[in-house]
């Protein structure tokens, strides 16, 4: 019989996060108690914010519902592997969808792995090879998850960067927030040497290091770090604007585009639309990511990107051979 009650509310919250109905006698027998008691944990499991529902019957069961908060979760060891793992290997390449709020649940997730489990992730992680990867530099996940933990509360970010031109340096940062690109990941960040803010390629930090000590953060001067980032790379002539012309409707084109591409602008009769964004990064691989979009498109500017465009469909177009 299980007589620690914390331990038993455990172990009952891991039952009911199971996508299924327990039957009361089920779950009494599982916790060693009576069915009384298995009502009285249900309670206490709701005054903690759990909604936990009830069906009526013989034997009456259990299920945990979705609620209007996220309430915490009880992972077994598997499920914490199999996250962990699924969160690093998308976390190692800036690709749509994988932005600062999936690092900062690995940052979270990794803190509180024990060291067995952290071992068994990082062997696993080694021993496999995705086939496909984003188009941005691979970047190591324990560098994300210590910029995100810095990030998050507020502590000064120590790590050696490499600029464009090949310099090596230390910095020492107070890290206000994380920015993914789609291709790239950059770091906003407070620069304490240089007294000014900064960005920084992640893909070109190493030996990243919380120093534990804590900032009061400041405002940043644009308000929001994808602007600040937009127009720091737009100063450094790192990025172009992107014009491109779609043959179909805003909402057709709207969904199949990434988040980190902006969404079009319908045209006056709504047949047709435009996009226009700031970015950086290859032209060639972008033009790649456009042409997958299955929607008739012809790229307005810059030169560069019409130009691989160009290039692109000459490329194509060769291998395909001769038209039968």
């Amino acid at each position: 019989m299980t007589t620690d009650t914390p331990a038993r509310l455990l172990t009952l919250l891991s039952l009911l996060q199971t996508p299924r109905e327990w039957p009361g006698g089920e779950l009494a027998e599982r916790l060693g108690v009576s069915r009384r008691t298995v009502r009285r944990d249900v309670d206490r499991l709701r005054e903690l914010g759990y909604p936990v529902q009830a069906s009526m019957g013989a034997d009456g069961g259990y299920r945990l519902a979705a609620g209007k908060a996220m309430p915490p979760l009880v992972l077994d060891d598997e499920e914490a592997v199999a996250i962990a793992v699924g969160l690093r290997a998308g976390a190692g390449h800036a690709v749509a969808g994988v932005d600062e709020a999936s690092v900062r649940a690995l940052a979270k997730l990794e803190q509180v792995l024990p060291s067995r489990l952290r071992h068994r992730v990082a062997t696993l992680q080694a021993a496999t090879t995705p086939l496909t990867s984003g188009d941005g530099s691979s970047i190591a996940p324990e560098t994300l998850t210590v910029m995100a933990s810095t990030v998050a509360g507020h502590e000064k970010l120590r790590f050696a960067y490499r600029a464009k031109d090949g310099t090596d340096s230390r910095r020492l940062t107070e890290p206000y927030r994380l920015v993914s690109t789609g291709q790239r990941w950059y770091l906003v960040a407070y620069d304490l040497d240089r007294q000014d803010w900064r960005t920084f390629r992640v893909d070109r930090v190493s030996d990243p290091f919380a120093t534990g000590a804590r900032f009061a953060p400041r405002d940043l001067p644009t308000g929001s770090a994808a602007e600040y980032l937009r127009r720091s790379m737009w100063q450094q002539g790192d990025s172009y604007t992107l014009e491109v012309a779609f043959a179909a409707p805003a909402e057709t084109v709207a969904p199949r585009l990434p988040h980190w591409l902006g969404s079009p602008t319908p045209s006056a009769d709504g047949a047709t639309c435009t996009l226009r964004t700031t970015l950086a990064g290859p032209a060639e691989s972008l033009v790649l990511r456009l042409a997958t979009l299955g929607v008739e498109f012809r790229v307005q500017g810059p030169p560069e990107v019409v130009a691989a465009a160009r290039e692109m469909g000459a490329r194509l177009g060769r291998a395909a051979g001769p038209a039968p």
